[in-house]
């Protein structure tokens, strides 16, 4: 085996132990896996303070299956693209993978696609 190939499989062994690392902390909790945590930057949308949570002034709702969520962050992120669409208060459920859409007019499904789609997500 030659010096370079011994340099290649000493590099391949560093990143995959970088990467099992990584994904151990990932999987237990202790990092998140897009970058993040309490409205990190990695955010497109900001985080969202809805001022009107009186359910009654919300007549159209939606639960909508999310894919691609993976931690808390991910869905804070979600919630905060749902939010972004005017007239909107969104619940995600990271567990169930789903987010429940309270709207104060018409439920476009489009606006909200396009929303979680910005934020790195798939509505299905």
């Amino acid at each position: 085996m030659s010096s370079a190939d011994v340099v290649i499989v000493t590099l391949v062994v560093v990143a995959f132990a970088f990467a099992f690392h990584h994904a151990i902390q990932v999987f237990s909790g202790k990092k998140s896996c897009c970058g993040g945590g309490g409205g990190g930057s990695d955010s497109r949308f900001p985080e969202a303070h809805i001022g009107d949570t009186d359910e009654s002034h919300y007549p159209y709702t939606e639960t909508v299956k999310i894919r691609g969520m993976h931690c808390e962050n991910c869905a804070r992120n979600v919630t905060n693209a749902l939010d972004s669409v005017k007239g909107t208060w969104a619940t995600v459920d990271l567990k169930d993978g789903s987010a429940y859409i309270r709207s104060k007019s018409p439920i476009d499904k489009d606006n909200y696609r396009d929303a979680v789609k910005q934020a790195g997500y798939r509505l299905a």
